[in-house]
């Protein structure tokens, strides 16, 4: 991928080349979920990373938060309103004296020996082990994996990015705009807080962008 004068020109594996004027990257984020035993099988299905979009499907469980970074404490705090919630900090992102006071006002339980395993059968999880080898009764899990864009083509033309709560995000203008000229971006790569109906709306927002810009330089 590369730009020449006003054009972009995309090297295809196949040989073949494509060009264009404008360039929408829609290539997504890549999650790095926790090196943990039994969790990549469970995401998407009942390990989870949004009570906004999965919580209706995971209500009236016990629920797990796994900790991965600060946000962990928070998305703790919000929970409960889907189920009885455990935070398992993983012995390292502790809350401070304020924080525990409020996860425990909001009946948050607190497990600090890390998980080891998830356990369960088919899609459903049944229990998470921990490393003091006590196995603690939960059927769904929310986690915040660590994110990276998915593609090398941004870094190639330059495209700027900023540092989001779990990763780095495109910095856009408000027609998602890159710092690239005539190169948008859509998606969750261009999102603080990732959702399917934020993702899609940017997409509405760099597409409008781009035609504009095509539009106005027929004049």
């Amino acid at each position: 991928m590369r730009k020449d004068g006003n054009e972009f020109i995309i090297q295809l594996d196949n040989q073949f080349q494509l060009t264009g004027k404008k360039l929408i990257i829609a290539t997504g984020l890549q999650d790095t979920l926790p090196n943990i035993k039994g969790l990549q099988e469970y995401w998407g299905k009942t390990v989870v990373h949004c009570p906004y979009c999965h919580g209706y499907e995971l209500r009236n469980r016990s629920l797990g938060v796994i900790a991965t970074g600060p946000m962990s404490l928070h998305q703790a705090g919000m929970i409960p309103d889907w189920g009885i919630t455990t935070y398992f900090s993983q012995g390292q992102h502790l809350p401070d004296p304020e924080q525990q006071l409020f996860l425990e006002q909001r009946g948050v339980q607190l497990e600090h020996s890390p998980v080891i395993e998830v356990l369960g059968e088919g899609t459903d999880i049944s229990a998470v082990k921990l490393k003091d080898g006590r196995l603690i009764d939960v059927k769904g899990l929310y986690i915040g994996p660590k994110t990276q864009v998915a593609s090398p083509i941004p870094q190639q033309l330059g495209c700027e990015f900023t540092q989001g709560p779990m990763g780095e995000i495109f910095v856009t203008d408000d027609f998602k705009q890159t710092t690239v000229a005539g190169v948008f971006a859509a998606g969750d790569i261009v999102n603080p807080m990732q959702n399917a109906t934020f993702a899609s709306a940017s997409g509405v927002l760099a597409g409008v962008g781009a035609h504009h810009q095509l539009v106005q330089e027929l004049r």
